[in-house]
């Protein structure tokens, strides 16, 4: 089952036991006082009493059960998450990294007096322009017969397409197996007074 469709799933059965245990929660309230009212009140609704306490319980301990593991899910899922962006950023640091070693290369050919294509000579202006200017300056103090010429350091790139962190955490196979899916009226007809 994939992240996502358990996060729902389970989420829907938090919410239905939320609702019922609110239920019978006022169900209780009412008996109790209706116990504390009446002198025979705890022959009366005793028993009654009792059993609606216990089902309390046992839905209860089954929302906890589901919330232990939504929020199991909830980790799978923030790791799936952070591996996906972390991949992402490191592809950015890299090519960022590999753009600051293009940049200074070009700003060594320039001060040394190279013919460098006006692209590239672009790129390190839009880096910075003091950069330029300094590796103009140095260039054109260096009086050399031959001047080197030289290609682009950029080469076309195809632009990498990622994933959304989102669809690959959603999309992820959920870890471990989860607690068996019960039926709120399911849970409530398991409880008996001895």
């Amino acid at each position: 089952m994939k992240i996502g469709e358990a996060q729902q799933i389970y989420r829907e059965q938090i919410k239905a036991y939320q609702a019922e245990k609110s239920a019978i929660s006022k169900q209780l309230k009412t008996i109790r006082s209706r116990m504390e009212s009446s002198p025979d009140g705890q022959e009366l609704y005793g028993s009654e009493a009792a059993t609606l306490e216990l089902t309390l319980n046992a839905l209860d301990e089954k929302q906890k059960e589901y919330q232990d593991y939504l929020s199991e899910l909830a980790d799978q899922y923030c790791a799936y998450w952070n591996a996906t962006v972390a991949e992402q950023q490191g592809d950015a640091a890299k090519e960022w990294a590999e753009d600051m070693g293009k940049i200074i290369e070009v700003a060594r050919r320039i001060m040394r007096g190279a013919t460098v294509p006006a692209s590239d000579e672009k790129r390190l202006m839009e880096f910075s322009m003091e950069m330029y200017q300094t590796a103009k300056s140095v260039g054109a103090m260096v009086q050399r017969e031959k001047k080197e010429k030289y290609d682009t350091l950029w080469e076309e790139k195809e632009e990498k397409e990622y994933d959304d962190p989102q669809e690959v955490a959603e999309n992820a196979e959920a870890g471990s197996e989860g607690p068996e899916i019960v039926d709120v009226a399911d849970t409530m007809g398991s409880v008996s007074v001895e």
